[in-house]
């Protein structure tokens, strides 16, 4: 036997003893190029003739949100599926009588009729950008370049999803537009209206962390948590930040039970562990 030929089989033999594989002969698991692929749809639906090459205007509009959203809605009726099925593999989820596949379409159905809510918060977010960045021309730039627009938007969809339970697929629609993007926001992060990250890149917002109204964040801001035991999985772990804070470059801001008060603002670099009242500056 040769060389390759060895590899192979120990390969073979390697699946066997490790798993790793995600079968098509079984419940398969959501794709990842699926997921990006439905990200990319959904950030066209969102925002029309942003994103893609074609001619917008209100004679094809009507036809081309009904042709996007019939085809997204299948689309991603199957990759929950998946996903809700492998949550039920593991006993975590009970689709009910209907199956996964009914249970799927309902997320489903949920999802496409959030969408418009989802789109008027991001309006408020477009404008947090365009009155907080005085580098922002316009609000089509924002759209076309900015990453913490583009991480909100995605993290929207993802969130709305993760509150109905929908496994994996949050994760990885975040993780496509971290990798992007450069800014790390947990699906399960709770963030109020009218948000903007300027720059962003190295941006992190953990699981549990809970956003108000009108806050700012620059790049490399950490809110995160103070242990990362798994016996904490479940608990509150990250900070809250309440209405009309601004934190600045690569602060670090950790801890469930701390507390940022309403309209503070948070220098550059400092390193924060409990709370702080409201409408308090901390520098150092």
């Amino acid at each position: 036997m040769n060389r390759l030929e060895k590899s192979k089989e120990l390969l073979l033999k390697n699946y066997e003893l490790y798993g790793m594989v995600n079968r098509s002969d079984t419940e398969n698991l959501p794709g990842r190029e699926s997921v990006k692929n439905i990200v990319r749809a959904l950030e066209e639906l969102l925002f029309p003739g942003y994103l893609e090459n074609v001619h917008t205007d209100n004679g094809n509009l009507l036809r081309m949100t009904n042709d996007k959203v019939n085809q997204l809605a299948e689309k991603l009726i199957h990759e929950v599926e998946k996903s809700l099925a492998f949550s039920a593999r593991i006993g975590a989820l009970n689709c009910g009588h209907g199956g996964c596949r009914a249970a799927a379409a309902l997320v489903t159905d949920d999802f496409f009729e959030e969408l418009p809510r989802i789109r008027a918060f991001l309006a408020k977010d477009l404008e947090a950008a365009v009155r907080g960045d005085p580098a922002a021309m316009s609000a089509d730039e924002v759209i076309l370049s900015y990453p913490g627009f583009q991480a909100i938007t995605v993290h929207r969809m993802a969130h709305f999803l993760w509150t109905r339970q929908v496994p994996l697929i949050p994760r990885m629609m975040n993780e496509h537009v971290h990798r992007r993007t450069g800014i790390d926001i947990h699906p399960g992060a709770e963030i109020g209206e009218s948000f903007f990250i300027d720059h962003g890149t190295g941006t992190v917002i953990g699981e549990t962390t809970i956003i108000g109204d009108n806050v700012k964040l620059y790049q490399g801001v950490t809110l995160g948590a103070l242990s990362v035991k798994k016996d904490e999985s479940g608990h509150k772990r990250h900070p809250t930040i309440e209405d009309n804070v601004t934190i600045y470059a690569n602060a670090t801001i950790l801890g469930g039970e701390t507390v940022i008060g309403r309209g503070s603002i948070i220098g550059g670099s400092v390193w924060i562990t409990q709370s702080v009242p409201p409408e308090s500056k901390i520098y150092k």
